[in-house]
């Protein structure tokens, strides 16, 4: 990635060297590592480090408090590339799962997931920030659509050969997190050496950013964060604990879930170019909604296992539609303003998360029902919020209060 190439006369350049096939190499690295880990998790932390609610819980907290932090970027990025740093921060996600296994206690998986979440929040957050600048207004709900495709077919394939080898193969755990960490480093490997650097011709404000009219996006951010973490930690450990699914079958779930994402993603990108983001948002937050109340009815009325099942793949569909919160951004942002601003979310999206899971994994042992119905309550003030989106969102007009009050300049 030693040439820098601007952004205007990328297009002249091969294919498998243009910066849209960067975001698709990425978008496919990323979950090679993460989504594995993530499906080996729950069994790996019951069966071998002898997990309970609360220790998941913390577990978690650990996690995301790198994504509390994610507002360091805007310092980084005063010194190396955002690209680069994208790289750097797959390598440590990539190294970081395939070690997981050699860390089978409290203390280990605690400091292995404090570094792979390093990377996974590093990356996220400018993945976030790259995709905005890149990608033009007229295509990005498109294209982001068929990189949530990209990344759900690439996470397919890791969850398939887990599916069919796990009990054929008699696989362990410590082989599948190497093999699946290796997979991303490749990638990055032939990123580093195959792709130029690419210069977005509007350049980032190098500072911290937070401003009045964007307000609205911010506490999207902030509810989007705090109901996610909640499905994040104990819905697929309900499946663990509460129904005994063992590692391939929780992945089968995965994977059925993976299935859905790759075929209704693109539609999803064309339902938020042609609908809106405020419309995306209200179908999105009204069926996270039942979602969350059906969940907490699993544990007040003994509803089964296929319920939930179904349950776990409606929601994961329905956050598929949170690129409407990206694309909402992108029409209402200053061009300079996106790098900061995504670190800027990023954190604020992950302030919740920092003492929600430990918190509600004692009260998961008092009753999950609980749980869930906060999520659910959550939901519905997302609804709310989204309710406030204009039909056309643009500098100036970022909320339906725009026509009476004028936004403020910052």
């Amino acid at each position: 990635m030693r040439d820098i190439v601007p952004l205007e006369s990328a297009r002249h350049l091969p294919i498998w060297q243009r910066p849209v096939t960067l975001l698709f190499l990425m978008a496919i690295a990323m979950p090679l590592s993460f989504a594995t880990w993530s499906a080996l998790l729950n069994n790996f932390v019951i069966e071998v480090a002898q997990f309970d609610g609360s220790d998941i819980g913390w577990l978690h907290t650990v996690r995301e408090i790198p994504g509390f932090l994610a507002i360091g970027v805007i310092f980084v990025i005063m010194f190396i590339r955002e690209q680069t740093l994208a790289m750097i921060s797959l390598t440590m996600l990539g190294i970081a799962t395939a070690i997981t296994a050699y860390f089978p206690t409290m203390g280990g998986l605690l400091f292995v997931t404090l570094i792979s979440s390093i990377g996974f929040h590093y990356y996220e957050t400018v993945n976030q920030s790259l995709q905005l600048q890149w990608l033009p207004k007229d295509r990005a709900p498109q294209v982001l659509g068929l990189l949530v495709s990209a990344a759900s077919a690439a996470t397919l394939i890791a969850y398939g050969v887990i599916v069919v080898t796990w009990r054929a193969f008699d696989l362990s755990y410590n082989f599948v997190f190497i093999v699946s960490g290796a997979l991303t480093l490749i990638i990055v490997i032939y990123c580093v050496i195959a792709m130029p650097q690419f210069e977005s011709p509007n350049p980032q404000t190098k500072k911290f950013i937070l401003r009045r009219r964007y307000w609205l996006y911010y506490a999207l951010q902030f509810m989007s964060g705090a109901r996610r973490q909640i499905f994040v930690v104990f819905a697929a450990f309900m499946m663990v604990e509460r129904f005994g699914l063992d590692v391939d079958e929780v992945t089968k779930l995965m994977l059925i879930t993976l299935v859905a994402n790759m075929v209704l993603a693109p539609f999803l990108g064309r339902f938020v170019h042609r609908y809106g983001e405020r419309n995306a948002m209200v179908i999105e937050y009204v069926g996270l909604l039942i979602v969350f109340v059906a969940y907490g009815g699993i544990y007040w009325f003994g509803w089964g296992v296929m319920l939930a099942a179904g349950l776990y793949v409606a929601n994961n569909i329905f956050y598929a539609l949170a690129l409407a919160l990206k694309t909402y951004f992108q029409k209402i942002a200053d061009p300079g303003d996106i790098a900061p601003t995504a670190a800027v979310a990023f954190t604020i999206n992950h302030i919740a998360a920092v003492f929600l899971p430990a918190g509600l994994g004692y009260l998961w042992l008092v009753s999950p029902a609980v749980v869930f119905g906060l999520a659910a309550g959550m939901a519905a003030v997302s609804l709310l919020l989204a309710l406030l989106i204009p039909r056309h969102p643009e500098p100036g007009n970022e909320t339906v209060f725009s026509r009476f009050v004028p936004a403020p300049a910052e």
